[in-house]
């Protein structure tokens, strides 16, 4: 199996393969955005040069970055795992309609493009934030165009999935001079868009290598602490649900990103949160893992 990276050996970033620790920067593309904006050429492509990486020597030295940087759209999910939603209703005494009732679909809102950082790097805590919250998520990555598919077809618009840490600042959620009923109320921007809000990493695992996209184990870990531990099998709506309800309020790109809900195990659970100093790691199947620092 191969996956597609963007690193850095020193000459600024580029993109290519990568295979257990090994880089192979691509003779054919620049960036990840290049690739996605291609993708019908570009799968095939990088396909044939896996096979030829035994003939390569690899790159030494290099420095993972983000796997895209800057994708046109960053979406996430809300409330999209069974075992989250059943521990969120415990703590905050929710009353909410099942999940899956007939006529409900799925939620989405837009994360600034600008919060995404790569592997190993350092999040600041923003100043007087101190419920500074984690949630590791499975990251699609749009590589055709996609307006109203069915969910049959939804999955044949995807180049490939990577993991991502939506982090939320809890006690940014609303504005405290707003009437907590308003609709005023909440302030998304800082809840879920500051600077480093996106830890994303490793590398992007082609969908063509991931056979049930709804069977992959997801953890996370502070300080090597297991934190989160479940399954995309518990998703409330499958990634092909969530890609085709979203095609149809909005045009999906290539390169689009959606992250696809957390499950259990949130800080807000547990009363913990992020503090300066720890290490939260996240890993998923088949894409790998990634660290990085509280500041």
């Amino acid at each position: 199996m191969f996956q597609l990276a963007s690193f850095d050996a020193g000459q600024g970033p580029v993109m290519g393969l990568y295979r257990q620790g090994d880089f192979y920067p691509s003779q054919s593309y620049k960036d990840m955005m290049e690739v996605m904006s291609k993708w019908e050429e570009a799968e095939g492509k990088l396909a044939s040069a896996a096979a030829r990486m035994s003939e390569r020597e690899p790159l030494r030295g290099a420095q993972l970055l983000a796997p895209i940087a800057r994708p046109p759209n960053l979406y996430f999910a809300g409330a999209n795992y069974h075992d989250h939603l059943a521990e969120m209703a415990r703590v905050l005494g929710l009353k909410t309609p099942p999940p899956g009732t007939p006529g409900l679909e799925p939620w989405f809102l837009l994360k600034s493009t600008s919060t995404i950082t790569g592997p190993d790097t350092t999040v600041l805590r923003p100043a007087g934030v101190e419920r500074l919250d984690w949630e590791v998520e499975l990251a699609v990555i749009i590589g055709r165009p996609c307006s109203r598919v069915s969910v049959g077809d939804a999955l044949r618009h995807v180049a490939g999935y990577t993991i991502a840490n939506d982090l939320s600042a809890r006690d940014r959620m609303k504005r405290p001079y707003e009437d907590s009923s308003s609709p005023f109320s909440y302030d998304w921007l800082q809840h879920k868009s500051f600077m480093g809000a996106c830890p994303m990493g490793p590398a992007i695992t082609p969908a063509v290598n991931i056979p049930d996209v709804q069977k992959l184990g997801l953890k996370l870990w502070v300080n090597d602490v297991l934190m989160q531990d479940s399954n995309t099998a518990h998703m409330v709506y499958s990634v092909a649900e969530l890609i085709s309800s979203l095609s149809h309020k909005v045009t999906l790109v290539p390169g689009d990103v959606i992250l696809t809900g957390t499950p259990a195990g949130v800080g807000t659970a547990r009363g913990v949160f992020l503090q300066p100093g720890d290490r939260v790691r996240q890993a998923i199947e088949l894409i790998g893992e990634f660290e990085f620092t509280v500041g």
